[in-house]
């Protein structure tokens, strides 16, 4: 048997890797685009900031602890038709050269994401290996103006960095990966300006914990601008205050538009991404929630023998059923559930609640499950209340408050979602997954006060606060129906 795997990110590595462990007779191949398989993404700001000294480090397994598993690596390699009656993946090389052809029995497609670049004058169109840019009298890398997705993007900035030594930025975009690149700019020496078309910063939480972030970001030296649409950039006339002019309009709290003129060395765009499905629609995959592949929860496509799985594919929700959202800890679990399954096993992926972390300095935020909108669209009846315990004891030095919004169903009781901005040592990461494990298994938010975690001093108190902030969510919402169903019970 030939199990393909295209791609060599979390998706495709981990179906691969699965495949091998459950059956180490299985021929299994990966064709990967670049010369990076099996890095992280989500490592690069550490890279950019230093803290990360050789991007080598940022492979979770080297070539050859890949191959060491029995797998095959075609590196460099395009994938550009899957021709699903035969059984055959076209391909070709990067730079180029005639076309070739793999036969497979399973096929995963795990194409991953594309760099979502909002409409900005004057920005080079970034293109992607399967169509190449035209990139005109656009402002690309080098001229200082980057995206940042792909271990080729890396070394751009980098180079920028080595080369030109910027003494500002612009990051446009505020959600993880910009934040995170404020950060690691601003540990480089540069003074960093953050825009964010949003209300906010970190637009996935909510208003005031957004607000407690980009205070963080303030307290060292970010310049936040939320509410400001980029329109354009272009080089700056001489004498400027950078060499990139960025041109936005900023939105104020009466309805106004104001326009306004930054300057800048060095401009990263990192507004989102979009799911890479186009070599699979044009095999005949049908595509679902925001033009994501549409699979079943066994990672099935519909064609014949044909998988797919991690940001390219739509992710199956515990409370909101099919939506799309893209991370690594959901490709991982998909692609190892495809694997196994190529292998004809018999596995569901159990479902995402978008439990996510970021650290921003020395703040850490995090979220899982829904906010009331979304749970409110879901057809649930939420609440949301906030509390701020302490991560450890009072009396105990160092304790710092946790801001933790609850969000509950008022009319079952049940747990809907969490979220939570404290120091990056008040253990926020471990909290949000109590949560999300409480999520997992559909706990009401008062059987919460229930779970036997851990408590010393120094680290905790003998109420969590995880539960300090589930009790009030429970006393400011849910008590009245407790009470009388004391009541009724005492006649």
């Amino acid at each position: 048997m030939h199990l393909v795997a295209i791609g060599g990110s979390d998706a495709g590595i981990s179906a691969a890797l699965r495949a091998r462990e459950l059956d180490p007779s299985v021929d299994v191949t990966v064709v990967v685009a670049d010369a990076y398989p099996n890095f992280s993404i989500c490592g690069i700001p550490y890279y950019v900031s230093g803290e990360v000294t050789h991007w080598s480090h940022l492979a979770h397994r080297t070539h050859a602890d890949l191959e060491a598993t029995g797998m095959a690596l075609r590196l460099n390699t395009l994938a550009t038709a899957i021709d699903v009656p035969g059984h055959r993946l076209h391909l070709r090389a990067v730079d180029g050269g005639a076309e070739t052809v793999l036969p497979y029995d399973k096929l995963i497609v795990g194409t991953g994401a594309l760099p979502a670049v909002p409409p900005i004058s004057g920005l080079a169109d970034p293109g992607d290996l399967l169509a190449p840019a035209s990139h005109g009298d656009g402002l690309g890398p080098a001229d200082g103006v980057h995206l940042l997705h792909s271990m080729g993007d890396t070394f751009a900035v980098m180079d920028t960095l080595n080369r030109e030594s910027p003494a500002s930025a612009i990051v446009v975009g505020a959600g993880y990966i910009g934040l995170e690149m404020a950060e690691g700019l601003t540990a480089r020496g540069l003074k960093v300006t953050q825009i964010e078309m949003a209300d906010q910063v970190l637009p996935t939480v909510d208003p005031p914990l957004g607000a407690l972030v980009a205070a963080e970001l303030a307290a060292h030296g970010v310049e936040v601008l939320t509410r400001t649409a980029v329109r354009a950039v272009a080089r700056a006339d001489a004498g400027a205050a950078g060499r990139l002019r960025v041109e936005a309009a900023t939105t104020t709290p009466d309805g106004a538009t104001v326009a306004l003129d930054r300057y800048a060395d060095l401009v990263l765009v990192v507004t989102g991404v979009r799911p890479e499905a186009r070599l699979a629609a044009a095999a005949g995959a049908a595509l679902g929630t925001r033009g994501a592949i549409e699979v079943n929860e066994r990672m099935e496509t519909g064609l014949p023998d044909v998988y797919a799985a991690g940001d390219c594919a739509v992710t199956h929700h515990r409370l909101l059923g099919t939506t799309w959202l893209p991370l690594g800890t959901t490709a991982h679990k998909q692609g190892r559930v495809a694997g196994e399954n190529a292998l004809g096993g018999d596995r569901t992926f159990a479902g995402s609640l978008g439990t996510q972390v970021v650290k921003i300095f020395d703040a850490v935020a995090a979220r899982t499950g829904l906010r009331d909108h979304e749970a409110l669209a879901a057809g649930f009846a939420p609440v949301t209340s906030q509390a701020s315990p302490d991560d450890h004891k009072a009396y105990y030095p160092g304790a710092e408050p946790i801001a933790i919004r609850v969000t509950g169903d008022t009319t079952t009781g049940r747990l809907l979602g969490a979220q939570l901005v404290g120091r990056r040592g008040s253990e926020v990461a471990k909290r949000v997954d109590t949560y999300a494990t409480a999520l997992f298994h559909a706990m009401t938010v008062d059987a919460l006060a229930d779970l036997d975690l851990s408590y010393t001093p120094p680290l905790g108190s003998p109420w969590d606060a995880v539960q300090i902030a589930a009790q009030t969510w429970t006393r400011e919402h849910h008590l009245p129906s407790q009470r009388q169903g004391l009541q009724a019970a005492r006649g």
